[in-house]
């Protein structure tokens, strides 16, 4: 394509440049300074201020990774791990820790050592107190050795010593005794952590294990008898029915992980869904709107299937005439939102409130489970969160993140 010929603009002409005056160019200096001053300031913000800010930095970080480590007791793995970080803070040429059956770890030099931690760990294994030993007690063929002491401080976990940790060195000081023992107790306090999660997870799936036995009783008799009534005048839907139900009690019971897709939990909620209208007939309806983003999410197994039959057996079934059921799966943003509504006969704010609390033997099919598996899996901020009023229906809804550590389908 030919250009088109442009007109020519004038340029500007440059003159000679004045000279500056000298109050000019003492105002220039100081603004450069100035601006200078701002960069410096803005630099240091980005930095410690202090020697101090820069070792309390240090010191939380280094704790914060060695938590990691503990996150599932005194392990080896995690005791390897957690040395690591444990001996730059207390400065020592070498730290070990060991259980009442082995030494489970050994970082630092001297690693020669590392057959005899258990031998020197027993008075303290067995007597609970700080023991330190002196070079009389540490003895090395290596003259180089760095290892001529020991600070040794009992771990204690339900009020008994588990293991010790241990400080080893060319000299021992009062405060590095004192460095010890904060940290035997500090590894202390994870380690009791650890178990009270372990502790919850073992309560949690034995509430799971009576969840499915809840759902089973009242559900399965219902299915059976809803199904009976169909095999003489509809066989072909009594044996539809019977694949249903077959399925549905093969994912409620089945042996797995915690943890399922968000598509695998609505699949299992339309079979049940599918059960009870044979049951309630034209006077149930249902509509699921279900955004295809997170369908691949992973929810906790049996999460939303209780306040699903919460919604039929609590809200639908004691109604007169039609009911309906809302559920949907929304995408926002990092979170999937789902929510089961029923315009069924309601219920009390105060006996919900306590069920979620714990302060109500009646759990309605599962509610309190529910809530409790979600804030396990996610945090207390993603617990269930219930509208409810006598008459006015009902209105369950959680979130949970399409991305969390740990959890897995």
């Amino acid at each position: 394509m030919p250009s088109a010929d442009l007109p020519r603009l004038p340029l500007p002409t440059v003159g000679p440049v004045p000279a500056l005056s000298l109050p000019q160019v003492a105002l220039a200096v100081v603004a450069a300074a100035g601006l200078l001053v701002a960069i410096v300031r803005l630099t240091r913000r980005r930095r410690f201020v202090s020697p101090v800010d820069r070792a309390t930095y240090q010191t939380l970080h280094t704790v914060s990774l060695a938590t990691r480590s503990l996150r599932d007791g005194l392990t080896p793995e995690g005791a390897t791990r957690a040395t690591r970080h444990l001996r730059p803070m207390l400065g020592s040429a070498a730290v070990a820790i060991t259980d009442t059956a082995a030494t489970l770890s050994w970082e630092g030099v001297g690693s020669h050592h590392r057959a005899d931690v258990r031998a020197h760990a027993e008075p303290v294994l067995t007597s609970g107190r700080t023991l330190v030993l002196t070079e009389r007690d540490i003895t090395c063929s290596d003259p180089d050795c760095p290892i001529r002491s020991g600070v040794f401080a009992p771990i204690v976990a339900d009020d008994r010593v588990v293991a010790t940790l241990a400080a080893y060195g060319g000299t021992t000081s009062a405060g590095l005794v004192r460095a010890t023992e904060e940290l035997a107790r500090w590894i202390s306090t994870q380690i009791e952590l650890a178990e009270l999660g372990r502790q919850r997870t073992r309560v949690m799936e034995a509430e799971l294990r009576a969840l499915r036995a809840q759902i089973s009783p009242h559900f399965i008799y219902n299915c059976l008898a809803a199904i009976a009534s169909f095999v003489r005048t509809d066989p072909d839907r009594a044996r539809e029915l019977l694949l249903e139900f077959a399925d549905f009690t093969r994912y409620a019971f089945r042996r797995g992980g915690a943890y399922t897709t968000l598509r695998d939990e609505l699949q299992n909620i339309e079979r049940y869904l599918e059960l009870e209208k044979a049951r309630f007939g034209d006077r149930l309806r249902v509509q699921l709107t279900i955004a295809p983003e997170v369908l691949g999410v992973a929810v906790p197994f049996l999460a939303i299937q209780p306040l699903v039959e919460n919604a039929v057996r609590h809200g639908i079934e004691g109604k007169v005439g039609e009911g309906f059921i809302t559920i949907t799966a929304a995408d926002v943003g990092s979170h999937a939102e789902i929510t089961i509504e029923d315009d069924g006969t309601g219920s009390d704010p105060e006996t919900i409130r306590a069920v979620l609390a714990g302060e109500s033997a009646r759990d309605s099919v599962g509610l309190g489970n529910v809530d409790a598996r979600l804030r396990q899996a996610y945090g207390d901020e993603y617990g269930l969160v219930v509208e409810t009023a006598p008459g006015a229906g009902t209105r369950v809804s959680f979130r949970v993140p399409k991305f969390a550590p740990g959890v897995l389908p």
